[in-house]
């Protein structure tokens, strides 16, 4: 008797174990994230993109980021500098220790901000408040940050995505995705080249609307991997059309060196302490 028992105690067990696995399966099945709506086959093609590029969530989870900015121009004028952002928020701040293009009649380092609220410009221990001055500051850290986090960015909310077709540019084979913003007022444009094998933008063009811009300018990228992200580390563009060609053989170059994530960076490095 007491043996039957015992099975029907067991067998019970049996049966209630089964069914917490199925509630905790459907629990499982109700609180998971819902399929992405895409607007579009363009908008699924850029979010195949970010997902092999890295998300922005990835980088959240890295924190912050330093590393060292190099700009040259085609007559070798360069500017160097150490840049700074803590991701979430979108803080940024850089030191330029180079600078003959930017701000280039300062002399010596200066130093520029943005704390999630305000912009500010530092040289030589004093603040700088010239408005011409700041208009620069403030292009510089929202560009700065953006191309660095762009191909993260490109699902945000606000943007509309437009399948333009496909093209073979160096043996290689491209799906064009053109990008706008949702405003009010001029915004910039980007058309992406994305590579059918890698799903990665080997170039792209874009316009610079704040500088009244809206011709493109071409822009090719070779990555890093780097923290399991795909970072478009070296970078040159010049002025393009939007048939993807290259007008000009004047190319701007751009590298990001010795990047280095997850560094502990202070919030009050970002702030302006007048």
């Amino acid at each position: 008797m007491k043996k039957n028992i015992l099975l029907m105690s067991l067998a019970g067990l049996s049966l209630i174990s089964c069914k917490n696995e199925k509630t905790v399966e459907k629990t499982a099945e109700t609180i998971s994230e819902p399929a992405m709506e895409f607007q579009n086959k363009a908008h699924e093609l850029v979010y195949q993109m970010v997902e092999k590029a890295g998300t922005f969530q990835d980088l959240l989870a890295l924190k912050d980021v330093s590393y060292t900015y190099i700009y040259t121009t085609p007559d070798n004028d360069r500017d160097s500098a150490n840049e700074q952002y803590i991701f979430d928020g979108e803080l940024s701040y850089s030191n330029y220790f180079k600078h003959e293009r930017t701000l280039a009649n300062l002399e010596g380092t200066f130093e520029q901000g943005y704390d999630g609220k305000n912009f500010w410009l530092k040289h030589n221990g004093e603040y700088i408040s010239d408005s011409n001055m700041m208009k620069r500051v403030v292009f510089n850290r929202k560009t700065n940050f953006y191309w660095f986090t762009m191909m993260q960015k490109l699902t945000d909310p606000g943007l509309n995505y437009e399948f333009v077709g496909e093209d073979t540019i160096e043996g290689k084979d491209y799906n064009i995705v053109k990008i706008s913003f949702n405003s009010d007022k001029p915004t910039d444009i980007y058309q992406l080249y994305l590579n059918k094998k890698t799903s990665l933008v080997d170039q792209f063009l874009f316009t610079v609307a704040d500088f009244n811009k809206m011709d493109p300018f071409l822009m090719k990228v070779k990555y890093e991997e780097i923290n399991g992200l795909h970072l478009p580390t070296t970078r040159i563009y010049t002025a393009g059309n939007w048939e993807g060609q290259n007008l000009s053989e004047n190319w701007i170059k751009v590298n990001w060196k010795n990047i280095k994530f997850n560094t502990n960076i202070p919030k009050t490095r970002f702030e302006e302490n007048k």
